[in-house]
């Protein structure tokens, strides 16, 4: 790994990232000491939001390996500074880092419920499942004073349309008063990720997300609402988290959940670099042995973005973690898929303006 120089501690405290290196379209660097013997004290990385006024809103994916075919997202980065975030690398499309920008730099779409509503009104649409959440998380901190997310949210129970919650968020409870009701006509459900029960490690690993035991008060609240949940195990971490797969099953299906799915370690791009960093900072003594079974099952690179095996990986120890995986959802009673969501009830609901029908 290319060494890139981090950015003083202090400052990036409660951070997940440990260096700021230059997007791939940015032709810019990151400030390094200079070697001047001066003690200099420098503001902690606060974090920024800049607005984006989108043309459309609904992201068309056609992968073989997800059980969607459309989402939104109304933020992009994302301050829950998840090391691993695979999403991190979008940011450089932005002309951003991967790195502290990604959590610190974040961008919100305030019109984006209009666009959204305007797109599913359009006579070609065809109604499937929405996802939201699955490339930054829709309910990190700055939805709580932006209110986008729930604002799409009712965009979508206004036209009955299904959709599915990916977050580590308890900002998610605020919501049940919509989500409850959709849940109970068979139009929502919502997954929680859940990476350990280590508080301090989840700490470290993913700074300003909610505690796992906060996470899995989530579970229970919704639960408890009628809305059906998915604990989610991913990423398993090799040589980190992996010990603890059949002990957060366990603790989601407590609080209950109903489902469970699982995603290993994922290191496209500038992750695979931040991660490592990360290691050497927080896990020195694992390092190698977390890179080693990442490597193993991606023929050797630290990532195989090929459709089929980037989320699972392949060889006996992918093998392993699936098997462990199957036989705890068995004995815990979880479903491995979710009961598919309704879409006979979509319906666009009449605008200002409309001709009233006559029968």
């Amino acid at each position: 790994m290319e060494h890139v120089p981090g950015i003083d501690a202090k400052r990036r405290k409660a951070r997940g990232a440990v260096s700021n290196a230059p997007g791939r379209f940015d032709p810019r660097r990151e400030e390094i000491w200079d070697g001047w013997e001066i003690v200099e004290d420098r503001p902690a990385f606060r974090t920024t939001i800049s607005e984006e006024q989108p043309k459309s809103f609904v992201n068309y994916v056609a992968s073989p390996d997800l059980p969607f075919d459309r989402s939104i997202n109304p933020y992009r980065g994302c301050e829950h500074g998840c090391i691993y975030c695979f999403a991190r690398p979008t940011h450089a499309y932005l002309g951003l880092s991967a790195g502290l920008d990604f959590e610190t730099r974040l961008i919100a779409r305030p019109t984006a419920p209009e666009v959204l509503r305007k797109e599913l009104s359009a006579p070609r649409y065809k109604v499937a499942p929405m996802a939201i959440g699955t490339n930054t998380d829709p309910y990190q901190p700055v939805e709580r004073d932006r209110g986008i997310t729930r604002a799409c949210l009712e965009v979508l129970r206004d036209f009955n349309h299904p959709l599915a919650i990916v977050t580590k968020g308890a900002l998610v409870e605020r919501d049940i008063d919509i989500l409850a009701p959709m849940a109970t006509a068979g139009l929502a459900r919502v997954g929680i990720s859940v990476t350990t029960l280590d508080p301090d490690l989840a700490r470290r690993m993913e700074p300003r997300a909610p505690s796992p035991a906060r996470r899995l008060a989530a579970i229970r609240r919704l639960s408890d609402a009628g809305i059906s949940v998915r604990i989610m195990t991913s990423p398993v971490v090799p040589g980190l988290t992996d010990h603890e797969l059949e002990a957060i099953l366990a603790a989601g299906r407590e609080a209950g959940a109903t489902s469970a799915s699982w995603i290993m370690l994922r290191l496209p791009r500038e992750v695979s670099e931040l991660w490592q960093e990360w290691l050497e900072e927080h896990a020195p003594g694992r390092a190698g042995k977390v890179m080693a079974r990442v490597r193993e099952m991606h023929g050797g690179r630290n990532y195989d973005p090929r459709w089929g095996h980037r989320m699972r990986g392949e060889g006996r120890y992918a093998e392993m973690i699936a098997q462990r995986f199957s036989a705890a959802v068995k004995r815990l009673g979880l479903e491995e898929a979710a009961p598919p969501l309704r879409t006979d009830l979509f319906a666009v609901p009449p605008q200002v303006g409309d001709q009233l029908s006559l029968f």
